[in-house]
């Protein structure tokens, strides 16, 4: 076992298996809702790299790249954070509007207005803080 996967095993201790979404999957949104956007990569790219031949990988990928997108952000790298959003809107594209348990068009709006507010800037302004950080729930978890 890696030292990353003890980490994620640490992450993941208050999810179980059986329930109604894999651990990694439910973890995800815990992690990114308390900013803890590496974390949530980290969590989510463990069942992306086990199905990444299975229909639902872009959509995994495309989570992994929203919150790679602001951990861009919260370090202040604000062109790498941009191109990120506009590669997860590409990943989440195809998937339905409600996919997973996830109400995909928001983060599809979430994705876009990140993008619009960083080029409308010029890149020179930082469109999040912790304060205004949002926060993803499912619909039943």
């Amino acid at each position: 076992m890696s030292r990353k996967s003890a980490k994620i095993d640490a992450l993941l201790a208050g999810f179980k298996a059986g329930g109604l979404h894999d651990p990694h999957y439910a973890g995800y949104f815990a992690c990114f809702n308390r900013q803890l956007y590496y974390e949530a990569h980290d969590v989510l790219e463990e069942l992306w790299l086990e199905r990444r031949q299975e229909p639902q990988a872009g959509f995994y990928q495309g989570l992994i790249q929203l919150a790679g997108a602001f951990v861009h952000l919260q370090k202040g790298r604000l062109r790498p954070a941009g191109r990120l959003f506009a590669l997860a809107l590409k990943k989440l594209e195809p998937y339905p509007s409600i996919n997973a348990d996830l109400d995909l068009e928001a983060v599809r709006r979430l994705c876009r207005e990140h993008c619009r507010a960083l080029e409308r800037d010029g890149y020179r302004q930082n469109p999040w803080s912790p304060e205004r950080a949002p926060t993803l729930k499912l619909i039943h978890s």
